[in-house]
């Protein structure tokens, strides 16, 4: 069996489309990183632990999201500390790292960017990371896609009730 570090880094990028959202609306729902617990499924638990929010060395500690992977322990609790690394107002664009956590990712990049459509906006979730313990790159690739999905549709529901972060 290959070495994961031998292993060249997975690579992938989920896009979904928000139709009637325009892009400048959903923007400052990403761009509040400390709060993505707003958004994405499971995660109970989004808070500042380093730095200036929505400054690139800003970090988050993220907790309670859900994975494939089952553990015995039933105290067990996922957790990453996530660090911005650069935000682009103007092009509605953040990346950041996961620079700690107990997960098993390593080397993890993303870049989520709104992109403005005729009809609404997309949310693109590109990502680079070593090959992960007890994953593939297609359950990874799904994780991933579904958790955009449903931030995509909580974010359009919000708007369409009003609700601004």
């Amino acid at each position: 069996m290959e070495d994961a570090n031998t292993q060249p880094k997975w690579k992938g990028k989920e896009c979904v489309e928000l139709g009637g959202a325009k892009a400048e609306e959903v923007w400052p729902f990403l761009a509040d990183f400390c709060n993505l617990n707003k958004w994405f499924p499971t995660l109970s638990t989004c808070i500042r632990v380093e730095g200036v929010e929505g400054q690139p060395g800003c970090v988050r500690y993220c907790a309670g999201f859900k994975t494939h992977i089952e553990h015995s322990d039933v105290n067990h609790v996922n957790w990453t500390k996530q660090k911005l690394l650069s935000i682009e107002p103007d092009n509605m664009a953040l990346s950041y790292s996961i620079i700690d956590g107990n997960v098993g990712f390593n080397s993890y990049v993303s870049k989520v960017r709104v992109l403005p459509r005729v009809d609404g906006c997309a949310i693109e979730w590109e990502y680079e990371v070593e090959p992960v313990e007890g994953w593939k790159p297609e359950t990874l690739q799904a994780f991933i896609g579904n958790g955009l999905n449903i931030m995509a549709k909580r974010m359009k529901e919000a708007l369409e009730l009003g609700v601004l972060n």
